[in-house]
């Protein structure tokens, strides 16, 4: 059952003095989402976190310096997801641009290394590097950092998930999630905690008089690559990240993106001029994981990396083609999955553990994420390791609450050996598991779910910022919205809720609708269309509304139209 609530609207006697030309549902849009003061909607670069606030900074930084000095050979390490592409493109083109001359970088293959900096990808370095620095992954990579060390490599940790008890044994580890670890924003993504690391650099090379400060490279011209990171990678959109995601976009709409996002937003059919977090986040991002899922992230982060147009758009039309491939592998998986919920006593289980022996371990994350947003439960789905193996590869998500990886450390905990290694954060993670032990897992999984699972936090909420008054439902207000925010995550998208009359109700493909709907106050008439439906949903001559008012460019041609996210009788 979901229920449809406003969000908390803001004190009467709260008075801010906004631009006079800000809309204002935009005004009382921000103020839902707790802006009390003009200025945390003014994001710009000077505004940031400094850098030197987050612990491991000055090490990192001095130990790149001396490398770039040195002309040491440095290698990046990085993830095989949005942000650990983004990430690498980010310190490679980063590090070129403050003067290192041999920077490459290694992908790790998710079939054959596992995750992070492990010893297998450590082995694949035929040439020692003399510094490893590793981007959205390490700081659970302990054997990886141990056996990069016996080879004489000097290691830098920069990452953002959480760190286990043990932190691994590295020169240098940065990351804003550390214990006691002072910086103000822990949602930095991967790729803005390069990005951080970067400019830490450039000032310790401007300190030590090894670069002339008024000719210091620009770092601003790589933000479009960590907008696009961060918006990935459902990090919250904190203020610092906001700043971070609105500066990249802006970059991107007035003609300075890098060749590999201009490619992958032609490739997605997504206008430059307007692209948006949400553009990001489901066309671009997408096209990028693809290849870490199915093939190799290498194609993603050359696409990122290279300046040559016609190259881009070849790797772009190629990531396109592996994310086709994805979705067909996704629709099948999730089908699956929900004839095994369909058949299971699944409505009395808090902890929902699926498995097929024919799931590719690659899109297993992505159906976890469907099946948790049709159940409101947290979900674990696992897939075999490698085709016949009897190590299984899971993939977990959770809902708005419930902090799954402290709930899978509480299973490692009382049950030492159960599990592999695991990792992740409070709305997903990732774990290993021997196939024997499925059974098992999946009742003490359930157990400790059962066990932290606040019942509140079992409703599904639809939170809405209330209707939309007569006569704004409209073009102009739909063009504002577009282009604010940045909306993500933790700084949602706005969504109102109003009654309308359904003059007209049609299919639109599979499991789609196309609507026309009228405003019974005015009169006016506006098109809608919802997603994902249920085709058995019943008639609703007059219904209540929770939608997202956007902008349809179809054919060149600009008008409003409702995304319905829920709709019930009125």
């Amino acid at each position: 059952m979901r229920t449809v609530t406003l969000r908390q609207r803001p004190l009467p006697d709260l008075e801010l003095e906004w631009p006079a030309s800000m809309h204002p549902a935009l005004c009382r849009i921000y103020l839902a989402r707790g802006i009390r003061d003009p200025d945390q909607i003014q994001h710009v670069l000077d505004r940031l976190a400094p850098p030197q606030l987050l612990s491991g900074m000055d090490g990192a930084a001095a130990l790149l310096a001396r490398a770039i000095a040195a002309d040491q050979r440095i290698v990046i390490a990085g993830d095989y997801d949005c942000d650990g592409a983004t990430g690498m493109a980010v310190a490679v083109r980063g590090l070129r641009m403050l003067g290192a001359k041999q920077v490459d970088y290694v992908v790790p293959n998710r079939f054959e290394h596992g995750y992070g900096l492990s010893p297998a990808l450590v082995s694949t370095l035929r040439q020692s590097p003399d510094v490893l620095v590793t981007v959205d992954n390490g700081i659970a990579s302990l054997a990886g950092v141990d056996a990069a060390r016996a080879r004489g490599i000097k290691v830098v940790i920069t990452d953002h998930h959480l760190p286990g008890p043990t932190l691994p044994n590295a020169d240098a580890i940065v990351n804003p999630n550390l214990d006691g670890d002072p910086f103000p924003s822990k949602s930095l993504a991967g790729v803005g905690v390069m990005f951080y690391l970067l400019a830490a650099v450039r000032s310790r090379l401007c300190e030590t008089g090894q670069m002339d400060q008024a000719r210091q490279p620009r770092l601003s011209a790589l933000l479009d690559l960590v907008a696009l990171g961060t918006v990935a990678d459902m990090v919250a959109l904190d203020y610092n990240n906001r700043v971070l995601v609105e500066q990249g976009l802006k970059r991107i709409r007035s003609g300075r993106a890098c060749a590999g996002i201009v490619a992958l937003a032609e490739a997605s059919g997504r206008s430059l001029d307007t692209l948006t977090a949400s553009d990001m986040g489901f066309a671009l991002g997408p096209r990028l994981n693809a290849a870490g899922r199915l093939e190799d992230m290498t194609l993603g982060v050359e696409c990122l990396l290279t300046d040559d147009s016609a190259r881009a758009r070849e790797l772009a039309e190629r990531l396109s083609s592996i994310n086709a491939e994805r979705r067909h592998l996704q629709a099948s998986m999730v089908a699956e999955a929900e004839r095994m919920v369909a058949g299971a006593d699944v409505p009395d289980s808090l902890g929902v553990v699926l498995h097929d022996a024919d799931w590719h371990p690659g899109v297993i994350g992505l159906v976890a994420s469907r099946l948790k947003d049709r159940l409101h439960r947290p979900v674990v789905a696992f897939a075999p390791s490698e085709a016949g193996s009897d190590s299984l590869r899971g993939s977990a998500r959770s809902i708005h609450g419930f902090h799954i990886r402290d709930a899978l450390a509480e299973v490692d905990a009382k049950y030492p050996g159960l599990m592999g290694p695991f990792g992740g954060h409070a709305m997903a993670a990732g774990l290993s598991l021997p196939k024997a032990q499925l059974q098992r897992f999946s009742t003490v999984f359930e157990a400790v779910v059962r066990q932290r699972m606040q019942p509140e936090l079992l409703e599904s909420v639809l939170w809405t910022d209330g209707g939309l008054e007569e006569g704004q439902l409209d073009i102009a207000l739909a063009r504002v919205l577009r282009l604010a925010g940045p909306w993500g995550q933790a700084f949602p998208e706005p969504l109102f809720d109003n009654v309308f009359q359904c003059l007209q109700r049609r299919p639109m493909g599979s499991n789609h609708l196309r609507l026309r709907l009228r405003d019974p106050r005015d009169g006016a008439h506006i098109d809608a269309v919802m997603f994902n439906v249920d085709m058995d949903l019943p008639e609703m001559p007059m219904l209540r509304a929770a939608y997202s008012l956007t902008v349809n460019d179809w054919q060149d041609r600009e008008t409003a139209r409702l995304l319905l996210r829920h709709i019930e009788p009125a």
